[in-house]
């Protein structure tokens, strides 16, 4: 009500069931309270509680992806650290993803560090993302403010930061902080005006042309196109998954996200009028040899089986060297993730401060660089497989 006496005109809000904690305040406490007012919204309440009460169930689906098991309120402490409201859920699960959850309140004053080390930057999608991707860094390897100055040019920052350093996102008001940007940048290239002014147009017919060379005509539509042009990564994960698995859209959402429940029939309509009954009988122990399960199971009264690869059992049975931190010869993971690329061979000759590996996680990109100089004696990882902090990636000689 003080809002609306002080002049303002508009006021965000969020539908009742969707609202509170890190979300904007309830649209209908909000139409409730302007009642009988002059600022009546003249929105009616039978309309937003039934709004709500959809989304309500709608959210009861989405459930493995909330906060809630960790947040169970709002907190005031954003006024302080400055995290907008959209970021700071996504940044609590990054934590928790990245082997930081205990380390979350580090994170949050991390978060203040990080932004002051990147000039006070004006945090909305996506520069709040590289100040978090910041601090989750600065917490993962004992770093304070201090310390990123002083050691700037030998740290493996994350691509997201470096990228913003270089003027891929635009320019930030005020201006790079000098001498870091440069430090950071290590001699890479800067861009000093608008990013896309330099860019060449984009041929997207030859771009769909080479996609469909890649996975077949049938997979790819004008706007998978649009999507590999913005996202590459995310695109061809998509693609190799739905060749993998199939129409998964047809299921239910919470069988997709969490699985049928044992003698559970789940019906799948494949196409007008056809419909498919599917039952889970039974799941057996994981096979240690192949690390499947067989799955047995009906469709339409018929009994069948498959064997299923079990990726979160193996990736449990699966013990990885840890890397001997008195060893400078030996290269770490500085946090859990996917190795997306691997910048050496065994053999190979290496300079202090080459990149040996490439890793992925929680959209965040970090690039692993040798600490000294030296002969690839053994590489303990291959690409695509899942790391966790500390594994032994590289061993020097």
């Amino acid at each position: 009500m003080a809002a609306f006496e002080a002049g303002a005109d508009i006021v965000d809000v969020a539908v009742d069931s969707m609202s509170g904690m890190t979300s904007q305040p309830m649209m209908g406490g909000v139409v409730a309270a302007l009642q009988n007012t002059r600022h009546d919204t003249k929105v009616s309440m039978d309309r937003v509680n039934e709004y709500s009460a959809y989304w309500e169930q709608t959210r009861l689906l989405y459930a493995p992806f909330e906060c809630t098991t960790t947040m169970k309120s709002g907190n005031a402490d954003v006024y302080k650290n400055e995290i907008p409201g959209g970021q700071y859920t996504n940044l609590q699960f990054q934590a928790f993803s990245l082997g930081l959850g205990e380390q979350f309140e580090n994170v949050k004053k991390s978060y203040i560090q990080a932004n002051q080390l990147l000039g006070d930057i004006i945090k909305v999608t996506p520069s709040s993302k590289v100040v978090g991707d910041m601090a989750q860094f600065m917490v993962q390897n004992n770093l304070t403010a201090d310390d990123v100055r002083a050691r700037a040019e030998e740290l493996s920052f994350p691509s997201s930061v470096v990228e913003f350093m270089q003027g891929q996102l635009g320019q930030p008001h005020g201006g790079f902080p000098e001498p870091l940007r440069t430090q950071m940048l290590k001699g890479k290239k800067k861009i000093d005006g608008r990013p896309g002014e330099g860019v060449a147009p984009l041929d997207f017919e030859k771009i769909e042309a080479e996609l469909k060379k890649k996975f077949g005509d049938e997979m790819i539509r004008k706007c998978d196109v649009m999507s590999y042009v913005m996202f590459p990564k995310v695109l061809e994960e998509y693609i190799n998954f739905k060749k993998l698995h199939g129409p998964v859209d047809l299921y239910p959402t919470r069988i997709f996200f969490v699985g049928p429940n044992l003698n559970e029939t789940i019906d799948v309509e494949i196409e007008r009028g056809k419909v498919l009954h599917i039952v889970v009988l039974a799941i057996s122990d994981l096979m240690p040899t192949t690390g499947e399960r067989e799955v047995f199971f009906q469709v339409n009264g018929q009994l069948r089986s498959m064997k299923v690869k079990d990726k979160a059992a193996m990736k449990d049975h699966k013990v990885h060297p840890k890397v001997d931190k008195s060893k400078t010869n030996q290269i770490g993971a500085p946090m859990p993730g996917q190795v997306l690329d691997i910048k050496v061979k065994e053999g190979s000759s290496i300079n202090k401060g080459d990149t040996v590996v490439v890793l992925s996680a929680m959209k965040m990109e970090t690039v692993v660089k040798s600490p000294i100089s030296g002969k690839v004696k053994k590489i303990y990882i291959q690409t695509g497989q899942q790391v966790q902090g500390d594994d032994l990636v590289v061993e020097l000689e």
